[in-house]
């Protein structure tokens, strides 16, 4: 960039209270040498270790820590409305929980909240905190919802002991701000419909018929497409998981659901991620109280059908790409090649369904991508999160061609409001 890597840049840099947060000066100072204009927000224990003042006179900016104060308007509105980026450096194992939990009892914790921008965690701490499980749990739910939380060094801590909680080098800090600022924009312009997660078919009031997909693989690509600059509408069965922040967001829990809401907004899409695992079967009669199982003498379940969704859409695709995911616990190329003709996919991602190496409930997953075009590739396991890009890298060669007249979400919100008049009758949820 011409003037600096930032030149032209607002970036809100959070120091919270960590013996580290003497070296945000640093990071602070070499963000406004590449151009950024810097607001600085501290928690009450960050000005223990160095005074507002130091910040307030290197950028040239006041300092923001009262979520009550009176001038300047609502700074956890304004502040990360204006920002290209929120940096927290030093971030302590406390505000990565408070982030995670969505605790928002003080100034920075509130701004994260509101911040739709790229948020960027450079974490420190002591103590063998960061491999602590309720640390690791957080750090992967923030992770998952699109924030970039930084992996911190290993070396000498203030307690003296060796061990991984340093804050990364203020040049890494630079360098990770510089790619989510300058990542590639490749799929701006292009609208993904995804689905994710299981479906659950309901046997009376409390049983139901599901599988065992948690629903990661669909929120990761869903992340990792709006990054890339695609609109999104994420259509998600029921699961743990957090929606991601800038999208729709459509929770449904039958085959029948899901398939209402992806042919609602079908249309829209330039691009089906068809992840979710949807059930391939449903009970011909659901009973609307619980069966007492003094009163079940081994009739059958009587079991039927479910939409093919992934078929009845592709039969009335116009522009759009479309993907299918199958998980197969055999022949996986065999199989995942005689789905991608059947149904006239343009790409299929094959994954292992059972056994140590199943994609269900993992955080990572092997995969073989096949395309219309004849290509396979075969990839080692990978996170999730470094899949999605795999995928979405494939895809891009794959992409339609827009259209001249593109449909807006405005134009199908009506659409999703009828979503609940078209849900499953025999759904006893």
């Amino acid at each position: 960039m011409s003037g600096g890597r930032f030149k032209g840049k607002h970036i809100v840099l959070g120091v919270t209270g960590s013996i580290a947060a003497y070296k945000a000066v640093g990071v602070l100072r070499l963000f406004m040498q590449e151009g950024a204009t810097v607001s600085v927000v501290m928690t009450q224990s960050a000005t223990r270790f160095v005074t507002p003042l130091t910040f307030e006179v290197l950028s040239g900016n006041p300092v923001a820590m009262d979520l009550f104060a009176r001038e300047g308007g609502m700074p956890h509105i304004t502040l990360p409305s204006h920002a290209d980026a929120i940096v927290l450096a030093p971030c302590t194992a406390n505000r990565i929980t408070k982030y995670a939990l969505g605790l928002a009892d003080d100034l920075l914790g509130t701004m994260l909240l509101t911040a739709s921008c790229p948020v960027i965690i450079a974490p420190a701490m002591d103590g063998g905190m960061w491999t602590h499980p309720s640390v690791v749990d957080h750090v992967r739910n923030l992770r998952e919802r699109g924030v970039t939380v930084m992996v911190p060094e290993t070396g000498k801590l203030a307690s003296g002991q060796i061990g991984q909680g340093r804050l990364p080098e203020e040049a890494a800090i630079v360098s990770v701000l510089e790619e989510r600022l300058g990542s590639e924009q490749d799929w701006k312009g292009h609208r993904m419909l995804i689905s994710a997660g299981p479906t659950r078919e309901s046997i009376d009031a409390v049983r139901f018929i599901t599988n065992g997909s948690t629903g990661k693989m669909g929120y990761a690509l869903a992340v990792a497409a709006m990054e890339r600059g695609a609109e999104v509408v994420l259509v998600s069965g029921p699961t743990e998981r957090q929606p991601p922040k800038g999208l729709e967001y459509i929770p449904v829990v039958t085959a029948e659901e899901m398939y209402q809401a992806l042919r609602s907004w079908f249309d829209w899409a330039t691009v089906l991620l068809m992840t979710a695992a949807v059930g391939d079967f449903l009970p011909r009669q659901c009973v609307a109280e619980k069966i007492k199982k003094q009163n079940w003498h081994g009739e059958p379940v009587e079991l039927e059908r479910t939409t093919d969704i992934l078929s009845a859409l592709s039969a009335s695709r116009t522009h759009q790409l479309l993907v299918g995911f199958a998980a197969e616990t055999s022949h996986l190329q065999e199989y995942g090649l005689a789905k991608l003709k059947k149904k006239s996919l343009d790409m299929i991602v094959v994954n292992q369904a059972a056994g140590k190496e199943s994609a269900f409930g993992s955080e990572s997953s092997e995969a073989l991508i096949m395309t219309r075009n004849g290509t396979i590739h075969p990839l080692p396991r990978l996170s999730k999160t470094v899949l999605a890009e795999k995928i979405l890298d494939e895809l891009h060669h794959l992409q339609p061609p827009q259209e001249k007249e593109p449909v807006t979400v405005e134009n199908l919100l009506s659409r999703g409001n009828d979503r609940d008049s078209k849900k499953s009758k025999r759904s006893c949820q």
